[in-house]
């Protein structure tokens, strides 16, 4: 894995983030078809990868506080774990455009890498079942391939049984 940026894609805020931590990750990059919303789904298909091992950040509203929960594209996260994780009575999703302000990327290229504010964030617990998994790296058609540990420490985040 490439502790710099690589040819394989673009400088992102999350690739800053990860080469001024010196966090190894690796760049994947593919090409993104504009006609596509299950963004993660594609990202596994065109990167020949399981898409239980790639993962999605996905923001919502904990007892009015912003959370970050990240968890595998191929299921869905569930409100209410996030909730208990996070010491909150309920969760709901955010609207898209407060997913895109706080963190400064557009929805379908979120990385839980490099927001512009630091946001909690939980990471599902099947992250560690894989050597490494996949996240956005901040642009539709930009994943960032890391060690669940380095994902841990990149965000700060905490492991949850968050996914259903």
């Amino acid at each position: 894995m490439a502790r710099a940026r690589s040819q394989g894609g673009p400088g992102t805020p999350a690739t800053v983030a990860l080469t001024v931590a010196g966090i190894p990750f690796t760049p994947r990059a593919y090409a993104h078809d504009a006609a596509v919303t299950a963004y993660g789904l594609e990202a596994a298909a065109a990167l020949g990868v399981e898409p239980e091992r790639v993962f999605k950040t996905l923001l919502a509203e904990a007892d009015g506080r912003l959370v970050v929960g990240v968890v595998p594209v191929s299921s869905l996260l569930d409100l209410k774990a996030l909730a208990g994780v996070v010491g909150a009575k309920r969760a709901v999703m955010a609207a898209p455009e407060v997913a895109e302000r706080k963190t400064g990327y557009v929805v379908g290229g979120i990385s839980p890498i490099g927001q512009k504010t630091a946001l909690p964030t939980v990471i599902d617990e099947t992250a560690l079942l894989w050597e490494t998994v996949l996240v956005s790296g901040g642009r539709r058609g930009f994943d960032l391939e890391l060690a669940p540990a380095d994902l841990l420490r990149a965000t700060g985040g905490l492991l949850g049984d968050i996914a259903r």
